[in-house]
């Protein structure tokens, strides 16, 4: 048996392109005493993996050159020599890269089970982009009943559990998407307030006509222009969580800061940035609350799923070109 990886070539400029990834064929080593083999069906492709590829400081070391790419997954291991944690037919969530299989000991794999959703809902609403969301509007932005919450990217796949959790914590929540069909799926599916197209309307006078009475709380996942004018329509004591600045991840240049920081100041706000690994140790329980909100009707997901390991770049590409409608995955089993 031989394993399709996406490795590392070299460190991108700007937006990847085809010399940033290598696709390449390995054979898969025999077990060793307590190693599992997990055949990968799907892999997580999320914004956060372009800052992974930079050598920088960050909050997470760089993905190595030559090295698989790194991602989340959800498989099932089909080969067992002894380790007792598991079963052949298990099935796991885990870092296992983009690949088709990967070979363990058993520490980072988390068993998940398929009669509580399917197993692309792992990667998304009960995988680490519904952490992010839960931890960050419930834990950082500390939202409470009233609040007028601006989440931005609200169409992606943290941002609309962002705005239905915020809806289910009785807030009034307004959604920043990109195109009419996004803003129409956040308000008609998903029960947002209202929805603001930056693609078609200017975002300052949207955000003076839907936000009249400004925010308490925005959740940002682009940074530039559209955090810029967040800033702008804070209320007093208002909170801004930092989750992402997908608009600046492909720059060439400096990253554009805001210029309306002073609002801040002005009333009283905090911006706080958050990372979702700080609160892993309460995954369990957030997943739990998650699974019951999705079996009352309360919680929807949304997975937008494409096939073939070979189809990798071109699909990773959707994140940033807006081409794709929720959860952003790979399936990778042929």
């Amino acid at each position: 048996m031989n394993n399709k990886q996406i490795t590392l070539k070299n460190r991108p400029k700007g937006t990847p392109d085809k010399n940033t990834w290598q696709i390449q064929e390995t054979p898969i080593p025999e077990l060793e005493e307590g190693e599992i083999l997990i055949q990968q069906h799907y892999i997580s492709l999320d914004p956060a993996m372009r800052g992974w590829m930079n050598d920088t400081k960050s909050y997470i070391p760089p993905v190595a050159l030559d090295s698989v790419m790194r991602a989340g997954s959800v498989g099932k291991v089909i080969k067992n020599n002894n380790n007792p944690n598991f079963q052949i037919g298990d099935c796991v969530s885990v870092w296992g890269g983009v690949q088709q299989y990967i070979v363990s000991d058993g520490q980072g794999c988390f068993k998940v089970d398929e009669k509580v959703a399917p197993m692309p809902t792992f990667l998304g609403t009960l995988g680490m982009p519904g952490m992010t969301a839960y931890f960050g509007i419930l834990e950082v932005a500390k939202i409470k009943e009233g609040d007028i919450v601006l989440v931005s990217g609200a169409a992606g796949a943290v941002g609309s559990i962002v705005g239905q959790i915020a809806k289910i914590k009785g807030c009034r929540v307004i959604g920043i998407a990109g195109g009419k069909e996004k803003c129409n799926y956040i308000k008609n599916e998903l029960g947002f307030d209202a929805a603001i197209d930056y693609k078609s309307e200017n975002i300052y006078t949207a955000l003076k006509r839907k936000c009249p009475k400004g925010v308490d709380v925005y959740f940002d996942n682009v940074g530039g222009v559209i955090l810029d004018a967040a800033l702008s329509k804070l209320r007093m004591h208002a909170t801004v969580v930092l989750c992402g600045a997908i608009s600046q991840y492909n720059n060439k240049t400096k990253i554009n800061g805001p210029s309306n920081y002073l609002s801040l100041l002005v009333t009283r706000s905090t911006m706080k940035g958050m990372v979702v690994m700080d609160y892993a140790k309460d995954f369990g329980k957030a997943a739990k609350q998650m699974a019951i909100w999705m079996k009352e009707g309360k919680l929807k997901s949304r997975e937008d799923i494409y096939e073939g390991i070979e189809n990798f770049q071109e699909t990773y590409n959707r994140l940033f070109t807006g081409e794709k409608n929720g959860k952003l995955i790979l399936k990778v089993i042929e």
